[in-house]
């Protein structure tokens, strides 16, 4: 039988052709699913349309476009049951990254096509749906400098040159951390509290990976007493991140938890999975196995063992013999 989905697509989003990355994604998917495609405007956002699709009956929701697009169609899907689609044409792919998800079109559809699927943790923070993470300070400073145009001539060149414009102003805030189990007053740069992230999101690296299927948030605190120490401490992020070690230098703290609240003196502006939301007080809360996404099918088992081709052998079965 034919399947049907809503296709949410964004058509200013990446540095590529969107008519063609349309019509790629159609000849890919057309000839085994019947496409409802929704074009996101300035007006009307991938949020809005996904949700559209709810209450229209869609079978599954496809996204196409940046982070910001992913990112706003899984928030509209958060509990649903319905099957997401991620199908990445942004600047950094962050939320493909951070899954473990193909970020070129054609994987991407082959996993839809596959129709196999993962339930993933989602979150709120402040209310709001979160499926990547929320960035404090250093962070959320980064996101707000890195505008649409810089991305779209510079790619993911324009947040590192934000980043490091924003090292240069780096300034540290007093900090209020409250879980269900403790209270944590601290000193900090940066804090970023993820319910997944790639390796390239470097400020949310501090535990040995961010797992995004366990029902907890990630908590990352970077403390650096100057701009030296930040870069030296980004650095590290990136290769314990990498390497899948947790962070270990006396200026990164970091903690898992279920929910997490942060207060921040002088408040802080707050980048919620790639947008700026606002500032600080934020409460962040773990929804654990809340959304559903396609995943790439089993890779085929390894081979463990390989004996033919070799000179004089001889294989006794032991069971048969003993």
């Amino acid at each position: 039988m034919t399947r049907s989905a809503c296709l949410v697509f964004n058509p200013v989003a990446g540095q590529g052709d969107a008519d063609q990355d349309l019509a790629t994604i159609r000849g890919f998917l057309e000839p085994e699913i019947t496409l409802d495609i929704k074009i996101t405007t300035p007006e009307v956002d991938a949020g809005e349309l996904a949700q559209t699709a709810i209450k229209e009956g869609a079978e599954a929701i496809l996204a196409s476009g940046g982070d910001g697009t992913l990112s706003a169609a899984a928030e509209a899907l958060v509990g649903t049951k319905i099957p997401l689609g991620i199908i990445s044409r942004g600047t950094a792919n962050a939320f493909a990254n951070a899954l473990g998800l193909p970020d070129s079109i054609e994987d991407a559809c082959q996993a839809i096509l596959g129709g196999q699927t993962k339930v993933v943790d989602a979150a709120s923070c402040n209310g709001k749906p979160m499926v990547l993470l929320a960035g404090i300070g250093f962070e959320a400073e980064t996101v707000d400098l890195a505008d649409r145009d810089t991305k779209k001539r510079l790619g993911i060149l324009a947040y590192v040159l934000s980043g490091l414009k924003q090292l240069r102003e780096l300034e540290s805030f007093d900090a209020e951390i409250e879980t269900d189990e403790q209270v944590i007053k601290v000193t900090a740069a940066a804090i970023t509290i993820a319910n997944a992230a790639p390796a390239t999101s470097v400020l949310a690296q501090g535990p040995a990976g961010v797992i995004y299927d366990d029902g907890l948030l990630d908590v990352t605190i970077v403390a650096p007493e100057n701009a030296p120490g930040a870069i030296a401490a980004s650095l590290h992020l990136l290769q314990s991140a990498l390497m899948g070690n947790a962070a270990d230098r006396d200026d990164i703290g970091y903690l898992r938890a279920k929910r997490v609240k942060v207060t921040t003196t002088p408040p802080q502006k707050v980048a919620l999975d790639g947008e700026i939301i606002g500032t600080t007080p934020i409460e962040v809360e773990c929804i654990p196995q809340s959304l559903t996404v396609f995943f790439p099918g089993s890779p085929e088992p390894t081979l463990v063992e390989k004996l033919e081709g070799l000179p004089n052998l001889v294989v006794e079965n032991k069971a048969a013999t003993d």
